[in-house]
């Protein structure tokens, strides 16, 4: 449905475009930063840009994206984001019993970590029982993991050096896409694990920050981490005991090195790309135009991958609890959002077209639903999915009804006070940026004023899932095939309930946090689709929770754009989808000589 793990952008073992947004090659100084492009000798290599630093290097821990996560680590199984398929990874096979309980899963002969020793299904019992599944570890992946009403978590136990059983409640149909989150070294982190702060917590939460030496990054994945250079760049290079062979037996991945700079502004990204700089750039719609042209003279091919999985949307902040007695939003402007009516009304006032002609360059179409228009639940207004078409007078007709007034023009609650509300999102994209001065202008035809501040990015995530002080931000998540890899977002607990979100672990405990009816039946529903097998009662299912959203609007729905990227023609191998870009399958391709 991944600074969320979902946000922005894909299903969370792909890339999307803006994660290998790469560059030409780049030559690295072994040891001086400053001498970093000098001229020493090459290397296959693709170098990136991203907006801005890493996170965190620990992946339960991470609530971003991009992340360095699917350059350097494997779950058990992936899927193929082109085919739809379940694909093996660390695992070489599968088997499911007849009463759809249990897996086991058979790893591969001879895997290693990234320092050399054994990865074994010890990893794998200590990743799931020690770090999804344990409550003191607040990560995003538990609540992936939770099956049925009781929101019971699986078992996983060793079976033979080999083989590890899953076993669930009730069959759970998602389950099996469930386990390609990555395994974790045990050798190196569990201690970490059973080693409680001054607090009470594990150390384990402070494990592997940004500012580890990546050589202490113990790593399954096609890459490792080499360094990272602070708002400079993160370098990858080649895991030397990566499993993955050719059919002739030559280790994979070909390319040695990866290199991401760290660029806060597309435009600067565009200025790099346009000067040889860069091999690949994720082409937003205002490149577009200025870069087709240039595609026979700049040794390149813009893909398009059609829609991408990727939402964008407008949403309020419905919490209505306190904090040490005081309330995270003003209660004046929380009664307004928490208003069915004046949130359609804003849906309604919102011209997306005009945003889809103007700041997309037509390159988009109007989204209705949080499931991915690629995946086989998704709703589409002909089938009777709710939509808002741009309408002032039915916005201000909903407001009325609402009991709001005019007074001059501008819009006041039925107590007199003007409406008036903050609109945050994240400084350094300039689509979003757009979007959000479309916004402001749109609202104000209905007599709102919107205040819109672009923020740092870290700044932006904190506000939105820790100290929880916004009224409404502007956003996207990414999305997938199989809408439960969203089911955080619609579980009234889940870690990316981020409209009514709870407090998780290690955060200030709220007060007089409420679910609404409509709510807590999305996450039912999601419940409900999950353990049903009959493809037709799924989609149904589905297809329920998509009215309900559109009904009571947790997120406005806005514009979904086509996959862009433009790639130099200097690799081989490149098979894009808008799921997955450009280099999901970075293990198989090659520099051309």
């Amino acid at each position: 449905m991944k600074f969320l793990r979902k946000i922005f952008l894909a299903i969370k073992h792909f890339w999307l475009p803006i994660i290998l947004t790469s560059a030409t090659a780049l030559i690295l100084a072994a040891c001086n930063p400053t001498n970093f492009k000098s001229a020493a000798a090459q290397v296959p290599q693709l170098v990136s840009s991203i907006l801005s630093d890493p996170k965190t290097f620990n992946y339960p821990l991470s609530q971003e994206s991009p992340n360095v996560f699917p350059l350097i680590y494997e779950g058990l199984i992936t899927q193929n984001p082109i085919t739809a398929k379940v694909e093996p990874a660390l695992a070489e096979s599968w088997q499911i019993s007849d009463d759809k309980l249990k897996i086991v899963f058979t790893l591969r002969e001879g895997l290693k970590w990234s320092d050399g020793q054994p990865l074994t299904v010890d990893d794998v019992v200590f990743t799931y029982n020690d770090i999804y599944l344990n409550e003191a570890i607040p990560t995003d992946v538990r609540d992936s993991l939770r099956i049925g009403e009781s929101r019971k978590l699986p078992t996983v136990r060793k079976v033979d050096e080999r083989r590890v059983e899953f076993s669930v409640p009730e069959p759970f149909r998602p389950f099996l896409l469930s386990t390609g989150s990555p395994i974790l070294p045990s050798h190196i982190l569990q201690k970490s694990v059973k080693t409680k702060d001054q607090n009470g917590s594990p150390t384990f939460l402070t494990k592997w920050g940004v500012d580890t030496p990546p050589d202490q990054i113990i790593v399954n994945g096609p890459y490792k981490i080499e360094r990272y250079d602070t708002s400079q760049r993160v370098v990858f290079r080649r895991n030397p005991h990566y499993w993955r062979k050719d059919v002739q037996g030559n280790s994979q991945p070909y390319i040695e090195r990866v290199i991401w700079e760290i660029v806060e502004s597309t435009d600067t990204s565009l200025l790099q790309f346009r000067s040889g700089g860069l091999d690949t750039v994720g082409v937003s719609p205002d490149y577009f135009s200025l870069l087709k042209v240039q595609e026979k003279q700049g040794n390149f091919n813009i893909y398009n991958g059609g829609p991408t999985s990727a939402t964008s949307f407008v949403w309020f902040n419905l919490n209505k609890g306190k904090r040490n007695g005081k309330a995270l939003v003003d209660p004046v402007k929380s009664r307004w959002f928490n208003n069915g009516q004046f949130r359609q009304a804003i849906a309604y006032a919102i011209d997306r077209q005009t945003m889809i002609n103007n700041t997309f360059r037509g390159l988009g179409v109007a989204q209705n639903s949080p499931i991915s228009v690629q995946s086989p639940y998704y709703l589409s207004p002909k089938e009777g999915l709710k939509v808002y078409d741009y309408n002032v007078q039915k916005a201000k007709d909903l407001l009325l009804k609402a009991g709001f007034k005019y007074n001059n023009n501008q819009l006041v609650d039925s107590q007199g006070n003007r409406v008036r509300f903050s609109l945050l999102t994240n400084a350094g994209n300039k689509i979003r940026e757009a979007m959000g001065s479309q916004i402001k202008q749109d609202l104000s035809k209905i007599g709102i004023q919107v205040d819109f501040t672009p923020l740092a990015w870290n700044t932006f995530t904190d506000k939105v899932s820790n100290s929880l002080d916004w009224e409404a931000s502007l956003m996207g998540l990414t999305g997938g095939l199989e809408p439960n890899d969203g089911a955080n977002v619609w579980a009234s607990e889940g870690g990316l309930h981020m409209f009514n979100q709870k407090p998780q672990a290690g955060q200030k405990p709220i007060q007089g946090w409420e679910v609404a009816p409509w709510e807590a039946e999305i996450g039912n529903l999601y419940i409900q689709a999950a353990r049903e097998l009959d493809e037709a009662k799924v989609k149904a299912i589905y297809a329920q929770t998509q009215q309900i959203t559109q009904e009571n609007l947790p997120f406005i729905y806005l514009v979904n754009p086509y996959s862009l990227s433009a790639v130099r023609n200097r690799f081989e191998g490149i098979k894009f989808s808008a799921l997955g870009g450009a280099f999901w399958n970075i293990e198989q391709i090659k520099i051309k000589d």
